[in-house]
Parts: structure tokens; C-alpha cells; sequence
């Protein structure tokens, strides 16, 4: 793995042998006959001491985050001490109640129910952008529906996996419940292909998820995928202008941009325009971009260069088809992932900034004379993640929401996922759910015990 930070080796991993890949299945597979026995109430304990042990080594896992990725180091233990940890203890709480039979209405000499089942081996397959946050969204409660979990983690970010390895051996998780495999593309697709494997979980691009697809077509097994976004904001007339310049600013630029549910496109009402984007601008300036390992260092590189000159690509693309750039570019170090951020206006959707997932610390800014343009411009996209309105006005806030493309509508806030609430997304987005009740029965079929009391 080459680091972004100075272009150094940091980790090199092989990848496993066929005979490893076989004994990590047949283990996965006996494991979870006995694993699934086990009261949900003591997985859940298990999981939440996991999730403990990564918090309490926040500092050290995010330095070597930093190190695989160039998040700012001032950033990087806080995915482990905020989301990873909100997620990991909500899902725990509510494990033994969601995951309890569904009794049918009384039936006199009947006794009805639906039990729970888990489904098996889970192969999670997870991103480097967000690794704690994108994957605990999957282990945990796949591992507290009773299933075993396989892990197999972007290349960029090896560590993670064998961080989780470390923490759930600590935790007492029984042997061979849970497992990584640092695997290539091909023998991706075999694992899949593989009897024993019961569900995917996969967060990454769209093009990973057909392959996904085509690796699971030749067999009856769900997968779940989360393919990324273009999320739009859209800023009313009666936005409060101070805050959510604030918040988009965050939303737009943090971890450099790469997120699958980052700010990449603003709609915003002819009235404010000129305002908000005077402060939004101002509030960009305020970015510190260089070394990740300086605590004082805001915005660090993007995890490739071949994926900052992928943004770099973008913004040529709308400066030659009229688009305005607000920041000053001389701080970018061409050949490097290393990529300031950049404000667009006059900007459209025939603009590639404005269409394709950027997944880089650039946003466009676009002018709407109302709601209706705003809403047919946030749906003019083949993605739909996150989707956020900034407005003082609740109704028109629901009112617009029920007409947007979106797996998950804000209200002024952007750019989080509440644990609680489901996961999900629409058209290139995805399929599937994670987090909340319904995505722990992700991890589950139902089985239905329809019992007669006499003959």
C-alpha cells in the first residue's frame, strides 16, 4: 500500500494462498453452527467490548489511518471515537428486541410465529474512504444476527481488518466468527461464487457493485449495495444563512471530499445567492491543506493521485465550458494527490462536476429561481444517497422531500448517518439497508413456525 502522505510503502500484503482462502470458509462455516446458538444478549456484549477496544486505541488506529489514506491526523481518531462507536452501541441496544420473533394474532389451538434466521458466511467487502464507519455498518450486525462475518477491505487500508481481528480476539468472539482475507479482484469473485457464502455486503463504485452482481448472478443469495453518490443541497430564500454555510462548507470538504454522501452540488434561490456564496467562499479560504500528520493541517490528500487527477479533469472540464473558479489554484502540486479545494459557479449539469461522483474536495455552485427547479435539478442525476434542503419552513421541508430521489432527506444537517435510521439508497446509489432495526433483518430470513396445539 502506498502511502498518500509521502508516496512511501507503508503496508504490503500478499494475497492468500487457495488453501487459506478454503480453511477461512470451512471455519466460517462450522463457526456460525455455533455462533448462531449463542443469546443475542452475549453478542451483543461481545460486539460492544470490540467497539470499546478500538475507542480506547482511537489515537494510535488513527495515526495509522492517516498514514493509508492522508486524512488529517487532528480528524482521523474521530471516526473510531464518534460515528464507529455511536453505530457499533446503537446496534448492540437494539439487537435483542429487533431481532425477537414476530408473534401472529391470536389463534385458538394455534401457536404462530416468525423467527429471525441468520443467513449464513457474510462477505463484507468495504471501502478505504470511511473504513471503520462503512464496514461496522455491516460486521456488527451481521455478527449479532447470528451470522459469521469474512472481511475483506479495500487495499488501501489492510490495517483496519486486522485492527478488528485484534479487538474482537480481545472482546472473546469465538474462534472463526470473525475473519479477513486481503484478497484480489479474482479471488473476490471465487469467494462469492462459493457455496458457504450466504449474503455481500458492499460499499465502493458502481462499477465494483456490477461486478458483484455478476460474481453472486449464478446463485440464489441477496447482496447489499452501497454505490456512492452526486448529493445535492438545496438552500431556500429562509435558509439561515450563517449555519448552513457553515455546515455545507464541512459537508463539502471534509476527509478532502471523500465520502460517498459529501456536498458535490448546491442549488440555491436567486435571492441568497450572492450572500451565501461570499461566505461560503470566505469560510473555504479558512482550509489549511498539506502535511496530514501536522495537527494543524485541515485538509490533507486525496488517498491517489490518480484520483486527485480525476478531480483535477473535472474542474478543466467545466472552466472549458464556462464555469467560474472562486479559489486560487497555485497551491496545487500537480502530479500529487495533494489537491486544494475549489468553488465553482456558472456552473451546469452538462458540466461533469455537476453529473459524475467527483469524490474530491471541489463543489459547484448553481443558481435556481425556486423550489420546483431546485427539485428537478436534484433529481437530474443517476445517483440518489443524501439529499439536504436548508430552510427555516418544516413543512416545505417534508413537502419537497416527498418529491426527491433520495435513500435519506436532511433538514439542515448533511453529510451523517443516524444509526437509528435506515441506510439506503436509490437508482446508482444502491440497494439494501444497513443500520436500524431493518438492518439487522438485512441479516436475516425469515422463517415461520406455524404450530397446530392438538389434533
Amino acid at each position: 500500500m502506498i502511502s498518500p502522505v509521502d508516496g512511501s510503502v507503508y503496508v504490503q500484503r500478499e494475497p492468500p494462498s487457495d488453501a487459506a482462502i478454503e480453511a477461512a470458509l470451512a471455519k466460517a462455516a462450522d463457526s456460525q453452527q455455533i455462533w448462531k446458538r449463542v443469546p443475542v444478549a452475549e453478542r451483543s456484549a461481545i460486539c460492544c467490548r470490540m467497539a470499546d477496544w478500538c475507542v480506547e486505541r482511537a489515537d494510535e488506529l488513527g495515526r495509522e489511518l492517516t498514514w493509508q489514506i492522508g486524512r488529517p491526523i487532528a480528524h482521523s481518531p474521530l471516526e473510531l471515537r464518534r460515528g464507529f462507536h455511536e453505530r457499533a452501541q446503537h446496534m448492540c441496544a437494539i439487537a435483542e428486541e429487533a431481532l425477537g420473533d414476530l408473534n401472529s394474532e391470536p389463534k385458538p389451538g394455534f401457536r404462530r410465529f416468525i423467527r429471525r434466521e441468520p443467513l449464513g458466511v457474510v462477505l463484507v467487502l468495504a471501502p478505504w474512504n470511511y473504513p471503520w464507519l462503512t464496514s461496522v455498518n455491516a460486521v456488527v450486525p451481521a455478527l449479532l444476527a447470528g451470522n459469521t462475518v469474512l472481511l475483506k477491505m479495500a487495499a488501501q487500508t489492510p490495517l483496519v481488518a486486522e485492527r478488528y481481528r485484534q479487538a474482537f480476539d480481545a472482546a472473546g468472539l469465538p474462534e472463526g466468527a470473525f475473519q479477513f482475507l486481503h484478497l484480489d479482484h479474482a479471488q473476490v469473485a471465487r469467494v462469492i461464487a462459493d457455496s458457504r457464502i450466504g449474503f455481500v455486503a458492499f460499499t465502493g463504485s458502481v462499477g465494483g457493485g456490477h461486478a458483484v452482481q455478476r460474481a453472486a448472478a449464478g446463485r440464489f443469495i441477496a447482496t447489499g449495495l452501497e454505490l456512492g453518490g452526486k448529493d445535492p443541497a438545496y438552500v431556500r430564500a429562509d435558509a439561515p444563512l450563517e449555519a448552513t454555510v457553515e455546515n455545507l462548507v464541512d459537508g463539502a470538504y471534509f476527509n478532502s471530499g471523500q465520502s460517498c454522501c459529501a456536498v458535490e452540488r448546491i442549488y440555491v434561490h436567486k435571492n441568497v445567492l450572492k450572500n451565501f456564496v461570499e461566505g461560503f467562499v470566505e469560510l473555504t479560504r479558512q482550509y489549511r491543506l498539506g502535511n496530514p500528520l501536522d495537527p494543524q493541517t485541515t485538509l490533507g490528500p486525496l488517498a491517489r493521485k490518480e484520483a486527485a487527477d480525476n478531480v483535477r479533469a473535472q474542474i478543466r472540464d467545466a472552466l472549458d465550458k464556462g464555469a467560474r473558479a472562486l479559489l486560487d489554484t497555485r497551491g496545487d502540486k500537480a502530479g500529487t494527490p495533494y489537491l486544494p479545494p475549489q468553488v465553482l459557479v456558472d456552473v451546469h449539469h452538462g458540466m461533469a462536476v455537476m453529473a459524475d461522483e467527483t469524490f474530491g474536495p471541489v463543489v459547484g455552485i448553481q443558481r435556481v429561481e425556486n423550489d420546483e427547479e431546485a427539485i428537478a435539478l436534484m433529481n437530474d442525476s443517476r445517483y440518489g444517497l443524501t439529499a439536504s434542503i436548508w430552510t427555516c419552513n418544516v413543512e416545505a421541508a417534508i413537502r419537497i422531500g416527498d418529491r426527491v430521489e433520495t435513500g435519506t432527506w436532511f433538514m439542515n444537517r448533511c453529510d451523517y448517518l443516524d444509526p437509528a435510521l435506515a441506510w439506503t439508497g436509490v437508482k446508482d446509489s444502491g440497494r439494501g439497508c444497513t443500520l436500524s432495526r431493518l438492518g439487522l433483518e438485512t441479516f436475516t430470513r425469515p422463517k415461520s413456525f406455524h404450530l397446530r396445539l392438538s389434533l
